[in-house]
């Protein structure tokens, strides 16, 4: 249908003027498609619509580019812009940070210092992310410097990632400075100063600090918790979070996660009963957290009934959980319980290997372990040092000296890894265990670095399974100058003194027990009632 001859002449005289959106229009409809992840349609109104365009559209489109990982696109962006502004900076400073490339980062500051762009406060709190652990984190003190001569005033976040600049150098003194200097001092840097002094080990000002705060939020609780977990404190920890109000998976998961680290493995299931009986759901951290906890103590009515409580709430089995309980159902004696979840396994990581190999080393399956440490390496998995430690204690239990032999040459020749004191030390103990001594003393004697108690441990061990005098006295006396009271010297020693007909020495290792009141070595074992090890 033809147009009325009244409207011709205006879309002769401007035929952009329908087609044209304005500058407003075209960043709201850019910016919506970017929030729904349509990067492609934003570049196609960014391109068609050039003419309206400004500064805003470029960041908003740069922004979208780092936000899908496209780097090489959004620098390209940059570098086409006609002008930039101070948000242009940070924008690419911002995606440089989130991609983990602190290198990219400090080159464009430099640049945007060189364009003669002024930094404001939120440029300098995002470098400083950007560098946090890594190794230009060293360059925080000269940006300090940098955010009082431009006259920038530290604000929450800034003065928060100075803060926490400071305490990755371990500097206290600045941290604490730089609190004093904050404007506004509100939940954010309060708790970031709490976090430096349990960096520092400042229990005392930590507490302070958290006694202090006007607020506090779920982070203020969890750096306390965590903080004295670290410390091995862990009845101030449980005073803590007594005293939350409402505790939530995230405050009960952090007191069983610290309970296990401090070894507090009876107390760890504790927590998790009466966070069962509070009403809490459990995640998958908090799982993996308890089935470590029945690992430490061999708890495996424990874990057989975690386990039945994860099918129970449906928690998915990832890599992470499914290793847990592979870990669990080795150290606890089920070790075919323990292959069958490893079996199920969609996907297996590095530490899922090593607790399957682990648990047939403990158990004694030798050829099972190698076995499974052989489908790793043809799976694609580089073992580790953890693996080579598993794979040579099961040639120790096996007493495969060919294939231990094998395995530890391949450290170097294969994979290029250093052997370390405690590969050694399963070398000396699967060459004691198959009664080669000279070749045990031997290795120790070509050990790069002096041996440990454990190195000496390990050869004593076979000299008097195999009743070895003349070695047992040198394996001894490398213990005693380390340890002097070791409790395995003197009943080791009084075994192969015993076995080789020696009386005199062994009355004479009693006396030196009585007149230097020496530990005497306690033989143990454990049960399991009422879901309790004891």
């Amino acid at each position: 249908m033809p147009l009325p001859r009244a409207f011709a002449p205006l879309f002769r005289a401007s035929p952009l003027h329908i087609f044209t959106l304005s500058t407003v229009n075209l960043n709201h409809r850019i910016n919506e498609c970017l929030r729904d992840g349509n990067v492609v349609g934003a570049r196609k109104l960014f391109d068609e619509y050039s003419h309206s365009r400004n500064v805003v559209s470029w960041n908003s489109l740069i922004n979208g580019c780092f936000k899908t990982r496209q780097i090489s696109e959004a620098q390209k962006l940059f570098d086409q812009m006609p002008q930039r502004d101070v948000v242009s900076w940070n924008t690419m400073l911002s995606g440089f940070r989130d991609a983990q490339n602190p290198q990219k980062a400090h080159q464009y500051f430099l640049q945007m210092i060189e364009h003669g762009s002024r930094p404001n406060e939120l440029t300098f709190s995002v470098l400083m992310s950007a560098f946090f652990d890594t190794e230009f984190d060293v360059l925080i003190p000269q940006l300090h410097a940098l955010v009082i001569h431009f006259g920038l005033n530290l604000n929450i976040y800034l003065g928060s990632a100075l803060m926490r600049g400071y305490i990755g150098l371990g500097n206290c003194h600045c941290f604490h400075r730089v609190f004093d200097e904050i404007l506004e001092k509100d939940v954010v840097p309060c708790n970031v100063l709490i976090l430096g002094y349990m960096e520092f080990g400042l229990i005392s000002e930590a507490k302070r600090a958290f006694d202090e705060m006007p607020e506090r939020n779920a982070f203020s609780w969890s750096i306390m918790i965590n903080g004295y977990m670290k410390n091995k404190m862990v009845s101030e920890a449980r005073a803590v979070f007594d005293r939350l109000s409402e505790k939530d998976v995230v405050s009960w998961t952090a007191m069983i996660r610290g309970c296990v680290q401090c070894e507090k493995f009876a107390e760890a299931l504790d927590m998790f009963l009466l966070m069962m009986n509070s009403g809490t759901r459990p995640n998958h951290y908090t799982f993996s957290s308890v089935l470590d906890a029945c690992a430490g103590c061999s708890s495996l009515v424990m874990g057989n009934q975690v386990h039945a409580c994860i099918l129970k709430f449906g928690i998915p089995l990832d890599v992470v959980l499914a290793t847990s309980l592979v870990d669990m159902y080795g150290k606890c004696g089920d070790i075919e319980a323990a292959f069958c979840v490893f079996q199920s396994m969609v996907i297996k990581n590095l530490v899922s290997w090593n607790s399957i190999i682990g648990g047939y080393a403990r158990h004694g399956l030798a050829s099972r372990a190698l076995e499974e440490f052989e489908r790793m390496v043809k799976s694609g998995i580089v073992p580790d040092e953890i693996s080579f430690i598993n794979a040579l204690s099961a040639c120790g239990h096996g007493g495969m000296v060919k294939e231990g032999e094998e395995l530890f040459n391949s450290m170097q020749a294969k994979y290029g890894m250093q052997a370390e004191m405690e590969h050694y030390s399963c070398m000396v103990d699967l060459y004691g265990k198959a009664g080669q001594l000279e070749k045990a003393e031997e290795l120790i004697k070509r050990m790069p670095f002096e041996p440990d108690v454990v190195v000496w441990g390990s050869l004593l061990g076979a000299c008097g399974l195999h009743s070895c005098l003349e070695v047992g006295e040198i394996a001894a006396n490398g213990i005693c100058k380390l340890e002097q009271d070791h409790p395995a010297v003197y009943s080791v020693l009084s075994k192969i003194y015993g076995a080789n007909g020696v009386r005199s020495a062994v009355i004479q290792l009693e006396n030196m027990v009585q007149k230097w009141h020496a530990r005497k070595q306690k033989a143990g074992s454990w049960i399991e009632y009422n879901s309790r090890v004891t």
